[in-house]
């Protein structure tokens, strides 16, 4: 059944025995160079190894094979701005229902590519939230697809924060988690992960300057959704999905900011001191580290990487 209330410590739980089969368990990795940078022990999750090449598996996994169970499922649609596409995508491809998803047309083309070498059909919409909800909305109405939703979903938070259980695992004792927030689904699966798991544990949010609808909605309390789409990072110009407001204004600790040009900076040293392959929406947790030293000085962080899939003909640093 389709969870219609926040998820219980019992709910996540069973997600991440529901999705362990289907999806990899992401290795941490640290770095001398960044702990000296930071001030702090770094213990960086990454997601940018999970398939489909962000944590965006975990929930569209999660949701889909709950509708397989309950045999609700023809055919699935969504937006996305190809994180999440890629994810659903995967997971239709997997148990054989076709997938729609509609992308803003500044998408980079390497998501769009992989959505389609999953198999989806891609949809292109002008570049704001209100053109990826209409679209959406017509394809559903057109063709009785369910769709399923990037972030704004219980089942889907349910799904995302099987990463923070994971992570706790792996390294326990952890002062801080920082994770980037768009939509919110993430932060608010890691605040509820660490609620029931680990409740020394502080939870930070990290978001660009530039699209900072859920720093701003964090510090009134009052719900300020606003689309993001000038920042550099393309993962997170969706807005803040009420759901996860809700979750995030009561279990997170704060939300922190970071320029595109901090966010850059960020990027290149994780290319360039560890070796792999991250987009920029996943190092805002770092820059925003580095950038706020002091408040995180001699503290063990975990920081979430969360995807990899970065258009390499138009990197943001030379």
């Amino acid at each position: 059944m389709a969870l219609t209330q926040t998820p219980t410590h019992q709910d996540i739980t069973e997600a991440c025995r529901r999705i362990a089969p289907h999806i990899h368990q992401t290795p941490i990795l640290t770095s001398k160079t960044l702990d000296r940078l930071s001030g702090a022990e770094l213990y960086f999750k990454c997601e940018n190894f999970q398939k489909a090449g962000s944590f965006k598996a975990r929930g569209a996994t999660n949701v889909l094979l709950q509708l397989k169970q309950e045999d609700q499922l023809n055919s699935v649609a969504t937006h996305s701005s190809g994180n999440h596409g890629q994810a659903l995508a995967m997971a239709a491809r997997s148990i054989g229902i076709p997938a729609t998803v509609v992308m803003p047309e500044n998408a980079p083309t390497i998501k769009v590519a992989a959505v389609r070498d999953y198999g989806a059909e891609v949809i292109f919409c002008e570049a704001t939230q209100e053109a990826r909800e209409s679209t959406l909305q017509e394809i559903v109405e057109r063709s009785g697809a369910q769709f399923v939703p990037p972030f704004d979903d219980y089942d889907i938070i349910a799904g995302q924060s099987t990463c923070a259980q994971e992570l706790l695992a792996q390294q326990p004792r952890l002062d801080t988690i920082v994770t980037p927030v768009g939509g919110g689904g993430l932060l608010a699966g890691t605040a509820l992960a660490v609620h029931y798991q680990a409740t020394g544990t502080k939870v930070i949010g990290a978001e660009p300057a530039l699209a900072d609808d859920a720093a701003q909605s964090f510090r009134t309390g009052e719900y300020q959704p606003r689309y993001g789409g000038q920042t550099v990072a393309d993962g997170v110009r969706v807005a803040l999905g009420r759901k996860p407001f809700e979750i995030i204004k009561n279990q997170v600790d704060d939300i922190f900011t970071a320029t595109d040009e901090e966010i850059i900076a960020a990027m290149r040293l994780v290319w360039e001191r560890m070796k792999i392959i991250v987009e920029p929406s996943c190092v805002i947790p770092l820059a925003v580290v580095l950038k706020n030293r002091d408040r995180f000085q001699n503290q063990r962080i975990g920081i979430i990487l969360t995807g990899g899939n970065v258009d390499l003909e138009k990197l943001p640093f030379k």
